[in-house]
């Protein structure tokens, strides 16, 4: 008696059964009704307001890209999206308002409901590059753009805080400059020169590789006690091809060994005259240390900047070049351009590589914020849909759909590139392993910003020989989580980080699934034991301990510049004897010693965990925030066993 009568079929059907899609659309039954009473509803209207007008129909000229969502084609077409897609059922193609669909498909349709059709094919939705040159009307003087290469340690970065140094401006901000990988600095005589920060000539070679030329100058940083080194060779071959005027900047003439003289000697055999040999190539003696000689090196670069004649149109939509790109803790994804022409304002809509974004702040080398930024200026923009490749470039358009058309189009295209280049199937891989033989060498690659990521992978790709071939799993910017630990695992790579740390999940199943950490500050460091691990002859290796981790909680002023910080040891002990880093979000932003270890007033040797304790740093260093960590560590080598 609790059961349900069985559903009787034959009743089913004879009420007309289920209302499907087709017999909705087949123009009977269910929608006659619904006809009656739209005539009844016409009836009325018609008493009420006299006869209505039949509309016109507009007939657009619709565009047709390469795939198209069936949403963005009515709004084109100034049709209902759902008229579309009942159209498509009828096709026999059941689609939703969000699906892509093709352009042959899209044209049968446009023309279905009575438009023209214009197709376009996918290259044309990228945006055209505009080569029209500016009149010499428009035409304003903009500040040179400098970049220092040379030798690691020779002085490049030392060099360009001393250039810095110079900036009149700069004692506003209390003195604290952003890193952002480019500086511009105000001479007195109210000229600008913007100085550019490339990691090594690796990254300048790519971005010029990519067209995106913004050095005017090179300055080659050379150490008188030492000489030239294969980088500063490199880096002279760099700037030939590029084509670019060089100035040699002799560093540290301060010390008792150095000998410009033999340097200038040695510029001979690699087909540089400086100007005291009888050629063209303008050098100067400067000591970054004891800031000797940089108003000279000023001087020269203001007079090659004059020959130069370089100008750019402020009053045009910006062009910029993006030098570095990071994804931030607190504001997302940042990049640092340099603005090659027009001028880049705030609230401005722009595509830049495969992303798009609307400038939601502009923030200068200072740290100020600015509204607008005009042609050499370097800025950091916020308000970027993901985190561009160095070298991309960027370019203001009309509207967001414009903007969001063009990232989906370039973001397309890479996928595609990405997808196709896989083997065709398992034999063909086989027989090319065959063919090859070669050993893979993985390893899974994260560094601080992109710019570095992409030097350290070209890198890595170019030392692979013909019987053994690093193979690069992931590479990626930001701190070593946990996801990286697990492909690492899985293919046996050890990770390597560069001028970043694991965070605690990612040691916690390292040290489960015996995963190796390499750390490196110095990129070529990096290759060259990558070489030798490649060869097999491995020096000894650098293990690392680490003795104690420490939050901090917060900041304070201490003496005249220095930052002394408040902290809470997590883990293991503080030894003020041990080197330490500082670390924000897993990325290192300070390497060295502690100058002074305290607790309430006295100066303790060591802190354990559970307690606080206030820390200074030596080199001034005073970009501490609170909530970064901070690691004391031993290095020691041990020989290599197998």
């Amino acid at each position: 008696p609790g059961r349900a009568a069985p559903r009787d079929r034959k009743g089913d059907e004879r009420r007309g059964g289920k209302l499907t899609v087709t017999r909705a659309l087949n123009e009977d039954g269910a929608r006659a009704r619904s006809l009656a009473a739209l005539k009844r509803a016409r009836e009325k209207e018609r008493r009420h307001f006299g006869p209505r007008d039949a509309q016109p129909k507009q007939v657009r000229d619709v565009q047709v890209p390469d795939a198209i969502t069936v949403q963005e084609l009515a709004n084109r077409m100034a049709e209902k999206g759902a008229d579309l897609v009942k159209a498509l059922f009828k096709m026999g193609m059941p689609v939703t308002m969000t699906q892509t669909i093709d352009q042959d498909t899209a044209e049968l349709l446009v023309t279905e409901f009575g438009h023209n059709v214009s197709r376009v094919s996918a290259s044309d939705i990228d945006l055209a590059v505009d080569t029209g040159e500016d009149t010499a009307g428009q035409l304003r003087p903009r500040p040179p753009v400098v970049t220092i290469m040379g030798h690691v340690d020779h002085g490049k970065t030392s060099l360009l805080d001393a250039l810095r140094g110079t900036d009149v401006v700069r004692g506003e901000a209390g003195g604290i400059t952003q890193h952002i990988g480019a500086y511009q600095v105000q001479l007195p005589d109210k000229s600008r020169i913007t100085f550019l920060d490339t990691p090594g000539h690796e990254a300048f070679t790519q971005m010029r590789a990519r067209g995106a030329d913004v050095t005017d100058i090179v300055i080659l940083a050379v150490a008188a006690d030492d000489g030239l080194m294969p980088q500063t060779i490199e880096a002279i071959n760099h700037t030939k091809a590029a084509g670019k005027p060089m100035i040699v900047a002799i560093n540290k003439v301060d010390k008792h060994e150095a000998n410009p003289q033999r340097v200038r000697e040695r510029l001979l055999e690699h087909d540089v005259q400086v100007e005291e040999m009888g050629g063209e190539t303008q050098d100067v003696e400067v000591s970054a240390l004891k800031k000797t000689g940089l108003d000279q090196l000023i001087e020269k670069i203001q007079l090659q900047a004059e020959l130069m004649e370089l100008s750019a149109n402020p009053d045009r939509p910006a062009e910029a070049t993006v030098i570095e790109a990071k994804l931030d803790k607190g504001r997302g994804p940042v990049a640092t351009v340099l603005i090659n022409r027009g001028t880049l304002r705030v609230g401005d809509v722009f595509v830049v590589g495969a992303e798009s974004g609307k400038v939601r702040a502009l923030v200068d080398d200072k740290g100020r914020q600015i509204k607008e930024a005009g042609p050499a200026l370097p800025v950091e923009v916020l308000g970027l849909s993901g985190v561009p490749m160095a070298g991309d470039p960027l370019q203001v358009v009309e509207n967001e759909a414009r903007a969001r058309e063009v990232a989906e189009y370039r973001q397309s295209v890479v996928l595609q590139k990405r997808t196709t280049t896989a083997p065709a199937s398992l034999e063909s891989m086989f027989s090319a392993m065959r063919d090859k033989q070669a050993i893979e060498y993985p390893l899974v690659v994260k560094a601080d910003t992109q710019g570095t990521m992409e030097a350290i992978v070209a890198a890595i790709n170019k030392i692979s020989t013909d019987l053994i071939k690093a193979r690069i799993l992931h590479s990626g910017v930001g701190g070593i989580t946990e996801s990286d630990v697990t492909l690492a695992g899985a293919s046996g790579a050890p990770i390597i980080g560069f001028n970043v740390r694991p965070n605690a999940k990612a040691r916690e199943i390292a040290e489960r699934q015996k995963v190796a950490f390499k750390y490196y500050d110095v990129i070529y460091a990096l290759t060259d034991e990558i070489r030798a691990g490649m060869a097999g002859q491995l020096g000894p290796e650098a293990f690392e301990t680490v003795v104690g981790r420490a939050e901090i909680r917060e900041v304070f002023s201490a003496g005249k510049t220095g930052r002394a910080a408040g902290l809470l040891v997590v883990e293991g002990v503080i030894r003020k004897a041990l080197k330490a880093r500082i670390t924000r979000a897993d990325v290192i932003i300070y390497q060295g010693e502690i100058a002074s270890l305290r607790r309430f007033k006295d100066d303790v040797a060591e802190v354990r965990a559970g307690l606080e304790c206030g820390v200074t740093f030596t080199q001034n260093f005073t970009d501490i925030k609170a909530g970064d960590f901070l690691e004391t560590y031993e290095v020691e080598l041990r020989e290599r066993t197998l």
